[in-house]
């Protein structure tokens, strides 16, 4: 097992459903990529953080039914799925992208999210595509 001493995280999140806050990052680095809706999380942003050297991936979306957008979150669910599919391919382990419902106001869960994806982090490892870009 590898030991990860400081995660990176990327966190793409919809205006709608995350609130930037520094506290909710406790243990971890983090890039945020700010969209107007989730439904502009493309499959290329999601890999080229990974290439970027995040250990993990988390897309922050509304609920399916309270988008402003209509559908954002579904097609960002979709695109998550996929690109899930294609790490475990390549033997990244889909379980380093996740996405999550969530209401920018609720910050406790927010932060649990993010705490969680740490944890799921320390049997991970960190971000193997780092050996073969480095």
């Amino acid at each position: 097992m590898n030991i990860l001493t400081t995660p990176k995280l990327t966190v793409f999140h919809c205006l709608n459903s995350f609130k930037e806050t520094p506290s909710l990052f406790d243990g971890c680095r983090v890039k945020t990529v700010r969209m107007a809706c989730s439904s502009m999380t493309k499959d290329i942003h999601l890999l080229k953080a990974f290439e970027a050297g995040a250990d993990a991936v988390l897309v922050l979306v509304c609920a399916s039914k309270g988008c402003r957008y209509a559908e954002g979150s579904i097609r960002a669910k979709k695109r998550v799925d996929y690109v899930k599919t294609i790490l475990d391919d390549i033997g990244m382990d889909g379980r380093r992208l996740n996405i999550f419902n969530t209401i920018a106001k609720d910050s406790r869960a927010i932060k649990n999210i993010i705490q969680d994806t740490i944890k799921g982090l320390k049997t991970l490892g960190p971000n193997p595509a780092l050996n073969h870009f480095n």
